[in-house]
């Protein structure tokens, strides 16, 4: 909206509910990392996709762990 429409920062922080600093930070990210700044449409970027699969599996892993935790407890107890 800044570039685009040649609106003033705090314009756009107006419309949107947001401090014209909060606009200022976007923008500069946005010279600074280019298109991959605001992937959008869901997409991450590489590395924040890297980090939500590795904590995916963390996730996993935790389950099964408590689960073969419980399942030992449960033989142990039959074996008594």
């Amino acid at each position: 909206m800044v570039v685009w429409d040649g609106l003033t920062q705090a314009e756009v922080g107006r419309r949107l509910g947001v401090t014209d600093g909060m606009i200022g930070k976007w923008m500069a990210t946005a010279r600074a990392d280019g298109a991959s700044a605001f992937p959008g449409n869901g997409k991450l970027k590489p590395e924040d996709e890297e980090i939500r699969c590795l904590e995916r599996l963390v996730r996993d892993q935790q389950l099964e762990i408590d689960f073969l935790k419980k399942t030992s407890s449960y033989f142990v107890s039959l074996k008594r």
